[in-house]
C-alpha cells in the first residue's frame, strides 16, 4: 500500500500550550489533517496552520461527539487517502487515552504509525498546583488509577489495596465519583483526616484546587461548584499545595489573553505576555501583502537618490519598515548609494524605531506619544518648511498626519506600500467567542483599528460590548469604541505599557 499515509499518534500534554513536546509541535506543522479531542486547549488549536484539515471528534464525560470505533475509522480514512495525519490527544496517549485501541486498525491495514509521548496530568496537573506527586519526607510512590471505565464495565478498583498503599493516590477523571472514591478509601481503613485534593482544569488559565481531607472533600468542592475535568489527589503531599503554589504568584497567572495581530508580529507581544504567566491565543485578525504597483515607490526612491537637499522617509509601523525595505532589496537598491548625510527618517513610535533599528538605522525624530496628530507637531517644531517629507505607509492609512502637514505647509509625498487586508482563521471563530462570553478570555488585544475592523469582520454581528478590549492608542480605541467595546487603553502606545496595564489590573482584583 505504498500510497497510504501515516499517522502520528501526539500527546498535547494537559493543557498548557507551553507543555507540548518539541516533536509534537513540529508535527502539528507538517500534519495535512489533524484529529483532536475537546480537551485540547484553543491556545494550542490556534497554532495549527490554517491549510490544514481539522477534524472535532471531542469526548467530554457523559457527552460524546463520536464513538471510539468512529474516531478510529476517521484515522484509518484520512491516512488512507495519502494523507499525513496527527491524532492530537490530551496528556500521554497511552495513559488512559486509549492510545493502543486507535492503533490496533492501522495494524490491520498495514498504516505505518509513531507514536509521541506527551506530558501526563498525572504528574503535571499536580505540579501546577504546588503538589509533589513524591517527597521523601511523606512518601516515595503514587499510584495512578481512572475514576472513569468502559461503559457497560464494571468498576475494578482494589480499593482495600490502595487504603494500605503509603503512597500518593492520584485518580484521573474521577470527579464524578468522588464520594464513592472518598468513602471506599475510608471504609478500607484510610483515616478520615488524611490530606485530600480536587484540582480542575489543571494547567489552564482557569485551573482550580480545593485543599481538604478525605472525609470533608466532597462537601468542600460542592461548596464551590467544581466542574469537570478534574483530578483527586489523595496523601500526605497534599499538606504542601498551599505552601508550594506558584501559579498563582506569576503576575499574570491566570490570565487568558486573544492576541490578534498580524502573525509575523504577534509572537513579540505573545513573549511578553508569556514571560509574567499568562495563557496565550494568537489569532491573527489582519494579514498585509507588498502592494503591486511599484511605480510610485520607484519615482520616490528615485527622487530621493538625485536630491542633495534634506529628505524624511516618514514610517509610521513595524510593518512599514519591514516592508519599505523588503521593497529596496527586491528593486536591487544597494543600501550604500542610497542612504546619505542629508537623508533623515522619522517614526511614529517606538516599536517603529526598533523595528528600524534593526537595520542599523536609528530615528531622528520621534514625538512622545503615537498619533498622526502628535507626529506632525513634532515636525512643525522642529523641521525646516523646506524639507522633504516621503510618507511609506499602508495604502489604508488614515489622513491625519497628512492633514496636519499640509495644513501646517509642509511639502510632502504619499507612498503606499503595502496592503492591510482583514483576516482571521474561521475554524476558531464560534470558540472565541464562546470563550468571552463565559468570561475564559482576561483580554482581547488591539494594536492597530486594522485589528479592530478584521476582528469584527470576522466576528459578525455580536453584542461587542461583552469584548474585553485593551488597546494602544487613541485612534484603535475610538475603533473599539464605535463597536461598544469595553475599551481600556495602555498608558503609553507600546506593547510593554499593554502588558504592565494588565499586571497593575490583576493585582488591584487579587
Amino acid at each position: 500500500m505504498s500510497n497510504c499515509g501515516k499517522v502520528w499518534l501526539v500527546g498535547a500534554g494537559p493543557g498548557d500550550a507551553g507543555l507540548i513536546t518539541v516533536k509534537g509541535k513540529a508535527l502539528l506543522e507538517l500534519a495535512d489533517v489533524v484529529i483532536y479531542d475537546a480537551l485540547i486547549q484553543l491556545e494550542l488549536l490556534a497554532q495549527i496552520p490554517e491549510k490544514t484539515k481539522k477534524i472535532h471528534v471531542g469526548k467530554r464525560a457523559g457527552n460524546h461527539s463520536a464513538t471510539q470505533e468512529q474516531i478510529n475509522q476517521i484515522i484509518l480514512e484520512e491516512a488512507l487517502k495519502g494523507k499525513k495525519v496527527v491524532r492530537l490527544k490530551g496528556g500521554d496517549p497511552f495513559v488512559f487515552g486509549r492510545g493502543g485501541e486507535e492503533l490496533e486498525l492501522l495494524l490491520e491495514h498495514g498504516i505505518p504509525f509513531e507514536i509521541v509521548p506527551g506530558i501526563t496530568s498525572a504528574v503535571s496537573v499536580l505540579a501546577y498546583a504546588g503538589i509533589p506527586v513524591t517527597h521523601r519526607e511523606f512518601t516515595s510512590s503514587f499510584h495512578v488509577i481512572t475514576g472513569h471505565t468502559s461503559k457497560g464495565k464494571k468498576k475494578s478498583v482494589n480499593y482495600q489495596a490502595l487504603a494500605k498503599l503509603d503512597g500518593t493516590l492520584i485518580f484521573l477523571m474521577g470527579s464524578s465519583s468522588m464520594e464513592e472514591i472518598c468513602n471506599r478509601l475510608m471504609q478500607e481503613g484510610m483515616s478520615p483526616d488524611t490530606p485530600a485534593a480536587l484540582l480542575e482544569r489543571g494547567t489552564t488559565a482557569r485551573q482550580r484546587k480545593v485543599i481538604s481531607t478525605l472525609e470533608h472533600l466532597k462537601r468542600d468542592c460542592d461548596r464551590v461548584g467544581i466542574q469537570t475535568p478534574a483530578i483527586i489527589v489523595v496523601g500526605q503531599v497534599c499538606r504542601l499545595a498551599n505552601q508550594l503554589e506558584w501559579v498563582e504568584k506569576l503576575p499574570l497567572g491566570g490570565v487568558q489573553v486573544l492576541v490578534t495581530r498580524e502573525k509575523k508580529k504577534a509572537s513579540t507581544l505573545s513573549k511578553k505576555l508569556l514571560e509574567q504567566g499568562a495563557h496565550v491565543i494568537e489569532l491573527p485578525a489582519i494579514g498585509t501583502t507588498a502592494i503591486e504597483d511599484k511605480s510610485e515607490f520607484q519615482i520616490a526612491v528615485k527622487e530621493i537618490m538625485q536630491q542633495k537637499t534634506v529628505q524624511w522617509i516618514v514610517l509610521t509601523s513595524p510593518t512599514g519598515v519591514e516592508m519599505f525595505f523588503s521593497l529596496l532589496k527586491k528593486e536591487k537598491i544597494d543600501l550604500r548609494r542610497f542612504l546619505s548625510d542629508t537623508l533623515r527618517f522619522a517614526v511614529s513610535g517606538s516599536a517603529t524605531a526598533v523595528a528600524l533599528e534593526r537595520y542599523g538605522i536609528y530615528a531622528d525624530l520621534m514625538p512622545k506619544k503615537f498619533s498622526g496628530k502628535d507626529l506632525g507637531r513634532a515636525f512643525e517644531t522642529s523641521v525646516d518648511r523646506n524639507e522633504k517629507l516621503y510618507l511609506f505607509r499602508s495604502e489604508l492609512a488614515d489622513e491625519e498626519l497628512p492633514n496636519y502637514l499640509a495644513e501646517a505647509g509642509f511639502y510632502y509625498k504619499e507612498i503606499p506600500i503595502y496592503h492591510t487586508i482583514p483576516h482571521m482563521d474561521l475554524e476558531w471563530v464560534e470558540s472565541v467567542w464562546d470563550s468571552i462570553e463565559k468570561k475564559e478570555i482576561d483580554y482581547v488585544t488591539f494594536t492597530s483599528a486594522s485589528t479592530v475592523k478584521g476582528f469584527v469582520q470576522a466576528i459578525g454581528e455580536r453584542d461587542f460590548s461583552i469584548v474585553p478590549a485593551i488597546c494602544i492608542g487613541e485612534k484603535t480605541a475610538d475603533w473599539a469604541r464605535r463597536y461598544g467595546m469595553n475599551v481600556s487603553i495602555s498608558p503609553e502606545a507600546t506593547m510593554d505599557s499593554m502588558v504592565k496595564m494588565m499586571i497593575k489590573n490583576k493585582e488591584r482584583f487579587d
